[in-house]
């Protein structure tokens, strides 16, 4: 009885917290990118294995990032090209950011030296995670003599609908470093560039 109450109790990391820097892997190197930052959340279902530290997860979650570019903008309403991407070079804003939101899928096998409780000791987990973008978006920022100024352009055109993740994490009791990879192209096939976004960063459990 005690082992089922202990069971039913403790931590299987059903809530799954991350804070990541931001990069993409693959764009011309023309394209700089600043302090990149991105915030994840899902909530995913633990599956055990009997009498074994390893385990089954899938889940519902959350992924946003935010690319900030130097010296260039993202031409996302096509105005420039209306069938390819393109990154024309500009000096009009002080900040200027790529926005992206997925809703994802995430799936992993998991491995904890404390099965019962994902609370304590040692723990990693291997997974992948299938994406659909909800919103795409550009944002910049500028000073002008009348105040701050924001432009904002919002179009999912350019962009593939769904996205493909390769997923890492290892970590001590509710605390993990985690990566992620995309295995596909931001982009959709007629852009030359083969755009990977990949995240790296803290991850917080429990529940």
């Amino acid at each position: 009885m005690n082992k089922a109450v202990n069971r039913a109790t403790h931590s299987r990391d059903f809530l799954m917290i991350q804070l990541s820097y931001d990069g993409w892997a693959g764009a011309p190197d023309s394209i700089k990118t600043g302090f990149n930052r991105g915030f994840n959340i899902a909530l995913m279902y633990d599956f055990p294995f009997k009498k074994s530290p390893f385990s089954v997860a899938a889940g519902l979650g959350i992924s946003t990032s935010g690319v900030y570019l130097k010296d260039h903008t993202f031409d996302i309403s096509g105005r420039v090209n209306p069938t390819t991407p393109t990154f024309p070079a500009s000096s009009a804003y002080k900040k200027y950011k790529v926005a992206t939101t997925y809703l994802e899928i995430p799936i992993e096998i998991r491995y904890r030296s404390v099965p019962d409780n994902a609370n304590k000791g040692f723990k990693a987990a291997l997974g992948l995670k299938v994406g659909a973008l909800v919103n795409a978006h550009t944002k910049g920022k500028n000073t002008t003599p009348n105040g701050k100024n924001f432009d904002k352009d919002l179009n999912k055109n350019f962009f593939n609908p769904w996205r493909f993740s390769a997923t890492a994490r290892v970590g001590y009791g509710n605390f993990a470093l985690f990566g992620a990879y995309s295995l596909n192209a931001m982009l959709k096939d007629n852009s030359s560039m083969d755009i990977r976004p990949y995240q790296i960063g803290i991850c917080l459990s429990g529940l």
